[in-house]
């Protein structure tokens, strides 16, 4: 009987017949020992093939790399046994060169045997840490398809990964992907809870469900707080003790927390409360355990602080101050965008001027990559998104007609390239509110969209 693994030894035969060579000189040319490939052709039982050997009498006889891949998975099950060494080593082979579909032959075996599933987590782990997050997508979907264990760890760290890869510019898209998540959140160890409590918030503020944010930011505030305490009587018995493996540092989780629920505080406009929460993360120097790259982050959150100090006061109308706060944003022009968003805000409250800003940050403010496409790093995106929104409510409410358009043109552009729904129907409610004002270019560019 022909079999899969029959048919790959006959295309190797008819090959090295064709090519004209004897089994040493294809074996020299292919840079395989001739009594490898004598076994492996003419063994009783054949010698197993592995996947490089493969790959290179594929090269020797002239075949494009992948040649003979579908009939390869039979050769990683000897006798209806799994073989992991060979296994592995195929999976690795066709993640890199995108053969999902003998990915997908050779799971769809293993898993005949969901004690397999072990042994492909350990594989998406390694691919995932390896920073090839795309490639262990299939073998997390795998364990996520197959795990007996609905309350394991090993599950909810796959249903976590696949979050992770998941979320993006694309608003439906990480909707999904939180609504699919979150049941197995809890289940999480916790190192790894507080990069998904993280994670969540943020996908939160893009949604600007500020109540969700805050509730979030509260379980990651408490987290951070119980880890913290735990690490530090670790500490105190052994001062040699290395922090808990996170994937940030510890000192981000517990200032991100408090950062985090300040902003959701003042969407809410609660913005003594968010004061509080701000003073929480301006000086962490205190934080025990702190290494060089720790005490960088405590910078970082201490300019963040300093920052939205300046916005807090702007959205409680103290104007006095904003010569100060565009100066600060002159020394720290990462700052500008997060700020104008804030800075518009408090202008569309309390009536401001801020011609002057807007022209001294056009260049931060209007790059060429957002005006023309999306294709913009993903946070960036929804703050120019909002901003420009803002701007447009700005100018129209200065009956500065065709340009409030064009801002509002650029928001609806970039929340359709979002898929975010609820600001595209922003964008249309406003623009047919003021449609009488647009230019014929205008019109044409909104009918288009």
């Amino acid at each position: 009987m022909i079999t899969n693994t029959t048919t790959i030894r006959l295309e190797i035969e008819q090959g090295i017949r064709q090519k004209g060579h004897s089994l040493s000189s294809f074996g020299k040319l292919a840079g395989i020992n001739r009594g490898i490939i004598s076994g492996i052709l003419n063994g009783n039982p054949p010698k197993s093939i592995s996947i490089r050997q493969l790959d290179l009498m594929a090269t020797a006889l002239g075949h494009e790399e992948g040649w003979m891949y579908e009939y390869y998975v039979d050769e990683c099950f000897i006798n209806e046994k799994a073989d992991w060494r060979r296994i592995k080593a195929f999976l690795l082979r066709c993640t890199e060169i995108s053969r999902f579909d003998c990915i997908q032959a050779v799971l769809d075996r293993l898993m005949e045997d969901l004690s397999n599933t072990i042994s492909v987590f350990g594989l998406a782990e390694e691919l995932y840490h390896e920073g090839k997050v795309q490639e262990a997508i299939p073998f997390y979907e795998c364990v996520i398809e197959n795990e007996k264990h609905q309350h394991s760890e090993r599950l909810a760290i796959a249903h976590y990964r696949v979050f992770r890869a998941s979320i993006g510019d694309n608003t439906e898209k990480s909707l999904r992907a939180v609504i699919r998540f979150e049941p197995y959140r809890n289940r999480l160890p916790e190192n790894i809870m507080l990069d998904a409590l993280l994670q969540l918030a943020s996908v939160y503020y893009n949604f600007q469900d500020w109540e969700l944010m805050s509730s979030c930011a509260d379980e990651l505030r408490s987290l951070a707080e119980t880890v913290y305490q735990a690490e530090c009587e670790k500490l105190k018995i052994n001062k040699n003790h290395s922090l808990l493996e996170t994937e940030r540092e510890l000192v981000v989780y517990y200032g991100q927390g408090n950062l985090i629920k300040g902003i959701a505080l003042e969407y809410l406009d609660k913005y003594e409360e968010a004061k509080k929460c701000i003073q929480n993360y301006a000086d962490l120097s205190w934080f025990e355990g702190l290494n060089e790259k720790g005490k960088e982050e405590v910078e970082k959150l201490k300019l963040y602080s300093i920052a939205n100090m300046h916005n807090l006061g702007l959205l409680m109308g103290n104007i006095n101050n904003i010569d100060s706060y565009i100066s600060f944003l002159e020394d720290h022009p990462k700052e500008i965008l997060p700020s104008m968003l804030v800075i518009s805000r408090a202008a569309n409250k309390y009536t401001l001027d801020i011609d002057y800003i807007i022209e001294k940050f056009k260049d931060i403010l209007y790059p060429s990559k957002v005006a023309h496409n999306a294709s913009y790093p993903k946070v960036s995106i929804g703050r120019y998104m909002i901003l420009y929104y803002q701007l447009a409510v700005y100018h129209i409410d200065k009956q500065q007609f065709r340009i409030g358009l064009d801002e509002l043109l650029r928001s609806l552009r970039l929340s359709i390239a979002l898929s975010n729904k609820n600001r595209t129907l922003d964008c249309i409610t406003l623009f047919e509110q003021y449609k009488k004002h647009s230019l014929e270019q205008q019109t044409n560019q909104y009918e288009k969209n």
